[in-house]
């Protein structure tokens, strides 16, 4: 079946897509803050709930539940490392039942990144055959053993791109791979380094991944320069320009730094554009959901 979701139709009808993030917090329904779905409403087409990024937080699925009777379209987060094929395929039927029409596959940060390194990880499927395993549920109706799904099942599936990985041959080989699978929107890391991110987007291009699915450009709004400094410290994939640093550096205070962060990402969004092959922006929030709106009203979205 073809999936029937806003951000499905709004990829079908060439719009200029703009996506957020909510990172569910490690508590109870009371976490959500129907307030931040309230202040995107019509301003995005669709809001990520984060799968356990960094540690044990409400689960994806609540959270796109929460979000959807909020008034605002969810993409469920959906990551490899912490479920078997089993468990995977049954949240998919599960999350399609309460109405979810998004999922984003990730196989995510390794558990040694997280607040639990003692965990066990699963990693049964990586994103790439969790891509293929949406896309044959969707299209054919049926699970991965050949199992045929009692009911409609579609969901419209995306996946994540770093454009800063190295070599850039396999970087590129690994996106034409999810594409491939059937990803139909790639939202990637954060920009911050635009000259290489418009490298990476040219030799995206030259594969025909750009013709095939929409690129999302991640943009992240540094509170200061301590978070700066720990998102390199962590991810060593990360780039982070100099300049950056320093604009942050010469802001002053804490308040000061947080409105030069935003006005940098600002900047990033109008420069991301007017780039070809770019269909949209991905605003990653590190949980500062509050920061979103004023960011999309400064860079004009």
């Amino acid at each position: 079946m073809k999936p029937d979701s806003r951000l499905a139709k709004c990829m079908d009808n060439g719009d200029f897509i703009v996506t957020a993030e909510y990172l569910p917090r490690a508590g109870t329904g009371t976490s959500f803050n129907g307030t931040f779905s309230e202040a995107l409403a019509d301003r995005v087409q669709a809001v990520n709930v984060a799968d356990n990024p960094y540690g044990i937080v409400s689960s994806s699925l609540a959270g796109s539940v929460m979000l959807s009777r909020s008034g605002t379209e969810p993409v469920y987060q959906l990551v490899t490392r912490d479920r078997n094929r089993i468990a995977l395929q049954s949240d998919l039927l599960g999350a399609a039942s309460l109405g979810i029409k998004n999922v984003l596959c990730l196989s995510g940060y390794h558990q040694t990144l997280t607040g639990c390194p003692q965990s066990a990880n699963v990693y049964d499927i990586d994103s790439i055959q969790l891509i293929a395993a949406v896309t044959q549920m969707s299209d054919e109706g049926v699970l991965l053993d050949g199992t045929k799904i009692d009911g409609d099942f579609a969901m419209l599936s995306g996946a994540v791109a770093n454009p800063y990985l190295q070599p850039m041959e396999l970087n590129i080989l690994r996106l034409v791979k999810k594409v491939e699978a059937g990803a139909h929107f790639i939202q990637t890391q954060a920009v911050f380094d635009l000259q290489r991110f418009a490298e990476w987007l040219k030799a995206a291009s030259a594969e025909g991944v750009t013709e095939k699915t929409a690129i999302l450009a991640g943009v992240w709004p540094l509170s200061n320069v301590a978070e700066a400094e720990e998102l390199l410290a962590k991810h060593t994939d990360f780039q982070i320009p100099d300049e950056i640093i320093k604009r942050l550096k010469g802001a002053g205070d804490q308040d000061g730094q947080c409105k030069e962060g935003l006005k940098i990402a600002a900047e990033i969004i109008k420069e991301i554009k007017n780039m070809e092959g770019v269909r949209g922006i991905h605003v990653l929030s590190g949980g500062k959901e509050t920061l979103v709106p004023e960011l999309l009203t400064a860079s004009g979205l």
